[in-house]
């Protein structure tokens, strides 16, 4: 399902062939490195330079004798290259290649992943201006509180995904970092010159010190940073659910020109791209707890993450890419339903006006309980006798010798829900003119 949707960029960052465009950089620009610095003969930098290349085909035959990936990479690219070929991975180790590469793959995820939020918070924006005052019931617990509005929530949902941003960018600054170090990061056989060469030359920074391998704490905050950008989809994702529901209607996730809901029922108009993204972001946790786990390595390092990253760091990609692109298209798409939301916010008679009305009791000089208990009967009267809140109100001796008609009706109206909207709008950033 993947695979239908996402750009194919990112798949492409993450696919083998990039992977080995990118061990093969790092090995040229080492050795283009080493011959600056007088450790390699120029001549022969420049020959690999020139020469140096691979076949996929070729590697996946060497591989299956020698059992090693980086072995069948380095044989088959001196076939290419020939006798100056004894300077290619001269000093390094394994890992050198791997976690540098994998160092450039998180980078070059981030910057479409960055770009994907972008999209995402401007489509938000414009939605949140369209309903900066369309009224709607807040809730707690699932129960009607008090009014706010579409616009709002999404503001909300706006500044949520701003976060997202800020923590991706800041994530991005640890994972951008390389290693040419040596068997177990020592550069004792490698000038720590070519190290920041090569890093330099890829967007990175050297690892200030590392053993085999960079520490995997890096990599655990990228995937636990994925992951808590995809809760922040599910999240957004379950709020559309629930406003969706039959006896809300609200918003509806939009449904296509012959789109079918259910094999059993034809009427059906289901969620299912929201909900489609909640199951995912419970994968992305997962993947995250399983960097966790990769952090606690054998001394220098051992083997048992290699596996496992082979399979969640492209997967965490893929997917948070392709649900910040589904959540784009499913904003801009969003059928909003106005007159659900006036109709939602009318069935309790008004009960949202009880705090305004406990409160200008207690301006008014009334201790909390009492002024609390009279709101409290007029709310029950409101309930059982279905009239509204303003008008039972009344019927209460102590908030009628207290407020007037008029109070109590300005109490009970949606003004003081509406008063500081455009004030939030300005504190999330969003331009009221977009």
């Amino acid at each position: 399902m993947i695979d239908r949707y996402t750009l194919p960029l990112m798949r492409s960052i993450w696919s083998e062939e990039r992977k080995f465009q990118i061990w093969l950089q790092i090995e040229i620009l080492a050795c283009e490195a080493m011959a600056n610095f007088g450790i390699i003969p120029e001549k022969d930098a420049k020959e690999i330079r020139s020469r140096a290349k691979f076949d996929l085909e070729r590697i996946h035959e060497i591989e299956k004798r020698t059992n090693h990936d980086v072995i069948a990479f380095l044989e088959n690219v001196a076939e290419y290259v020939g006798p100056p070929s004894r300077w290619i991975h001269y000093g390094l180790t394994s890992s050198d290649l791997l976690d540098t590469t994998l160092a450039v793959q998180m980078n070059e995820s981030c910057a479409i992943l960055l770009e994907d939020l972008d999209n995402l918070r401007k489509s938000i924006a414009r939605r949140a201006v369209e309903h900066k005052f369309t009224p709607m019931i807040g809730r707690s617990h699932g129960v009607h509180a008090e009014p706010i509005t579409f616009g709002l929530k999404l503001a909300l949902m706006y500044d949520e995904f701003g976060r997202a941003i800020q923590r991706l960018v800041q994530t991005r600054e640890r994972i951008r970092v390389g290693k040419l170090s040596g068997a177990v990061g020592t550069h004792a056989h490698l000038d720590p010159r070519v190290e920041k060469y090569v890093c330099e030359k890829l967007g990175l920074v050297p690892s200030p010190l590392s053993t085999q391998i960079l520490q995997r704490d890096r990599h655990a905050e990228f995937l636990l940073t994925l992951a808590l950008i995809g809760s922040s989809v599910e999240r957004w994702a379950t709020e559309f659910r629930h406003l969706q529901r039959t006896e809300v209607l609200e918003v509806e996730e939009y449904f296509s020109q012959g789109q079918k809901g259910s094999s059993a029922m034809p009427h059906k108009r289901n969620p299912i791209t929201f909900e489609r993204l909640c199951g995912l972001a419970r994968v992305l946790r997962g993947n995250a707890f399983v960097a966790l786990e990769n952090i606690a390595l054998w001394h220098e390092r051992d083997i048992s993450h290699s596996s496992a990253e082979r399979i969640i760091f492209p997967d965490s990609c893929t997917m948070l890419d392709y649900m910040l692109q589904k959540l784009n298209e499913l904003i801009t798409t969003l059928h909003v339903y106005p007159e659900n939301m006036s109709r939602n916010l009318n069935l309790t008679h008004g009960l949202y006006g009880s705090q305004s009305l406990l409160l200008l009791l207690t301006k008014r000089g009334v201790e909390r309980k009492p002024a609390y208990e009279a709101v409290q009967q007029a709310a029950l009267r409101t309930w059982k006798e279905k009239i509204p809140l303003a008008e039972s109100a009344s019927l209460e001796p102590l908030i009628a010798s207290y407020l007037t008609q008029e109070e109590i009706q300005n109490a009970c109206s949606l003004e003081p829900h509406l008063a500081h909207i455009e004030e939030k709008f300005i504190q999330v950033g969003i331009n009221g003119s977009l």
